[in-house]
């Protein structure tokens, strides 16, 4: 127990002093997808928004879903942009991550490079866009809406702990990939799926009774519920969700650091 509160201290202590080549390694990796477009780094944005507004359109304008939920302050929209934005950044961040280490054999191989890094990086450039797309679901309400909400208070601590998942399952995919490179495409199927089987479109009874439970052994249905309750409920609408997300994301981020530390030695034979 000792040595594994030590190695997540010297984990910490990695990260601060390379903390000016995470934030280099981050925006240079945002900053090159886009190089020689005329549009740029704006297609970070656009891109996502464009997904977004057609499940908002499908949703809300052609099949006229109405959802009336007892608690909620806002629109339909606002309900399918509170789950559906962290959806597309956690996806990003998994595709992104699954690849971190098996797309950067000759960093992985030199002995000086801290590799854990990779994953970090792969991590924070997706969080970058789903921060700016916030941002405007937040302006979006208070225009409409005219409405602060005070539980926008809570959107640093969701955001820390949604990193903190975030990079342990970048950990944890991105040493499993190294030696099962079908993860790639399991991630990919998993993202065609995942947003049918997490309540972002649909409210929980509307699911049948005997299939709920699916949709509670989902593990990122307790993260698109915090987010419903700060955007949408503007409340504490599930708190059991927010003490399940902050316990799993510690947990994940601890085991994903830990298989990632335990397979590190043999990156540099695979790859």
């Amino acid at each position: 127990m000792h040595l594994e509160i030590g190695t997540f201290k010297e984990l910490f202590k990695t990260i601060i002093y390379h903390r000016q080549l995470i934030w280099e390694l981050t925006r240079r990796d945002f900053s090159d997808r886009y190089v020689g477009q005329v549009l740029g780094t704006i297609w970070a944005v656009i891109n996502p928004l464009l997904f977004v507004f057609i499940y908002i359109f499908i949703f809300a304008f052609v099949f006229k879903v109405n959802i009336n939920l007892k608690g909620g302050q806002f629109d339909y929209p606002v309900y399918i942009l509170a789950g559906l934005i962290p959806w597309l950044q956690m996806i990003e961040a998994m595709a992104k991550s699954v690849s971190s280490i098996t797309s950067n054999g000759e960093l992985v191989k030199q002995v000086i490079f801290p590799i854990e890094l990779l994953p970090i990086k792969s991590v924070l450039t997706s969080f970058i866009t789903q921060i700016i797309l916030i941002g405007m679901v937040i302006i979006y309400i208070i225009l409409k809406y005219g409405v602060i909400s005070s539980m926008y208070w809570d959107i640093p601590v969701l955001f820390m702990f949604e990193l903190l998942a975030m990079i342990g399952i970048g950990f944890l995919l991105s040493a499993i990939a190294v030696f099962f490179r079908d993860m790639k495409d399991i991630i990919t199927a998993f993202s065609m799926i995942g947003i049918y089987i997490m309540p972002v479109l649909y409210l929980p009874d509307m699911v049948p009774q005997n299939l709920r439970v699916f949709l509670y052994l989902n593990p990122f249905s307790y993260l698109i519920w915090c987010f419903q309750d700060v955007f949408y409920f503007g409340s504490f609408a599930h708190p059991f969700a927010w003490l399940v997300f902050i316990i799993g994301s510690v947990v994940i981020f601890l085991l994903g650091f830990r298989i990632f530390t335990l397979l590190r030695g043999f990156f540099g034979n695979v790859l």
